[in-house]
C-alpha cells in the first residue's frame, strides 16, 4: 500500500529527503549555537535589549574572564569535584564489575539494574531525595553518623553532633561528590562488565592451570584486558566531571551554595548568561572551558597510549 502514491521522488534525492529532519534538527540547535556562541565571545550583549544591542568587544570577554575571581574559583571546585567524585567511580567499578561478573549468574542483570538506576533518575527526584538525606536536624545520614559516633572505637573516628551539609561551605563539596558517585558508579560498572564479557575465558583457564589465583588473575588478566575500556570511562569522566551541572545546581539552589563552595564552572556560567545577563562573557568562558576540556582528554589519552606509539 502506497501512503503517497503521486509523490515521486529522483532516486539521488531520496537519501537527501530521509536525512533532512536530521540535519535540520542538527543544523537549529547544534551547528548554530555553537557559532553563534563563538560570535557571542567576542560581543558585548544584554539580550533583554535586541539584536542590535551588540557591540564588538574583540578579546575583552575573554580578559575579562581570566581576570574574574569568581570564574577561577568555580574552576578549582569543579577540578575537586572531577577528582573526588571521578576516581573513586572508577576504583570502585572495576573490581565490582569483576565480582558480579565471576561471582554472579542469574541474577546478574538485576543486580546491575539497581546499580544503573541512579544513572537514569530523574534530577528532581535526586533533589527531593538528597535534601532530605543531607538535612541537618532530620537527615538520615546525620542521624547514621550520630549512631556511628556511639559505638566503642568506630565512634572516635565519627564527628559528634549534626553536620550542616548544605549550608557550611567545607560540607558543600563532599556532599556534592557523593551525590555524583552515587549516580555514576553504575555507569562505570556496566562499562566495564560489558568489557569483562569480551575475555576469552581460554586466557582465565589457561592461567587456572598454571596455579595462577585469583588476584593473580584479576591483576595480570583482567586490568591489562580493561585498559582501553578505562581509557574510554576515564574519559569520559573528566569531560562530565568539568561540565558538572545539575547535582551542584540542584542542591545550592542554582546559586553556589555559602562562599560559592559548590559552584562550578558550568553553574557559573549558567549566572553570568541568565543571572547577571551577560552572555558575551559567558560565551567566552564557554570556550575556556572547552580549552581546559580538550587539554585534559589529551593528557588522559597520552597517559593511557600504548608503549611506542
Amino acid at each position: 500500500m502506497k501512503v503517497f502514491p503521486n509523490v515521486r521522488l529522483p532516486t539521488v534525492m531520496t537519501p537527501y529527503v530521509l536525512l533532512s529532519p536530521f540535519l535540520i534538527l542538527f543544523l537549529t540547535f547544534g551547528l548554530f549555537p555553537l557559532l553563534f556562541s563563538v560570535f557571542l565571545a567576542f560581543q558585548t550583549w544584554e539580550p533583554t535589549s535586541g539584536l542590535d544591542a551588540m557591540s564588538f568587544v574583540g578579546w575583552d570577554n575573554f580578559s575579562f574572564a581570566l581576570q574574574d575571581e569568581w570564574f577561577w574559583k568555580s574552576l578549582k571546585n569543579t577540578a575537586w569535584l572531577a577528582l573526588v567524585s571521578g576516581v573513586p567511580q572508577h576504583l570502585v567499578a572495576i573490581p565490582l564489575a569483576y565480582f558480579i561478573h565471576t561471582s554472579f549468574r542469574g541474577l546478574r542483570n538485576g543486580v546491575v539494574g539497581a546499580y544503573f538506576m541512579p544513572y537514569i533518575t530523574s534530577s528532581v527526584a535526586i533533589a527531593i531525595l538528597f535534601s532530605s538525606l543531607f538535612s541537618t536536624d532530620f537527615g538520615l545520614i546525620n542521624a547514621a553518623l550520630q549512631w556511628m559516633h556511639t559505638l566503642p572505637g568506630i565512634g572516635l573516628l565519627i564527628p559528634g553532633g549534626a553536620i550542616d551539609w548544605l549550608n557550611d561551605p567545607d560540607n558543600i563539596k563532599p556532599a556534592i561528590a557523593m551525590i555524583v558517585f552515587w549516580r555514576y558508579v553504575g555507569f562505570n560498572l556496566v562499562l566495564y562488565l560489558a568489557a569483562l564479557q569480551t575475555i576469552p575465558p581460554d586466557i582465565y583457564e589457561a592461567a587456572t592451570m598454571d596455579g595462577a589465583g585469583r588476584f593473580q588473575k584479576f591483576w595480570f588478566i583482567t586490568l591489562p584486558s580493561l585498559k582501553p575500556m578505562m581509557f574510554f570511562g576515564v574519559t569520559l569522566s573528566v569531560i562530565g566531571g568539568l561540565q558538572l551541572f545539575e547535582e551542584p545546581f540542584i542542591l545550592t539552589g542554582g546559586r553556589g551554595g555559602s562562599d560559592q563552595a559548590g559552584m562550578t564552572t558550568a553553574v557559573y556560567l549558567y549566572r553570568m548568561a541568565f543571572d547577571f545577563n551577560d552572555f558575551g562573557a559567558a560565551s567566552a568562558m564557554s570556550w575556556l572551558l572547552f580549552l581546559v576540556v580538550a587539554l585534559l582528554t589529551w593528557v588522559t589519552n597520552k597517559a593511557f597510549r600504548q608503549r611506542g606509539q
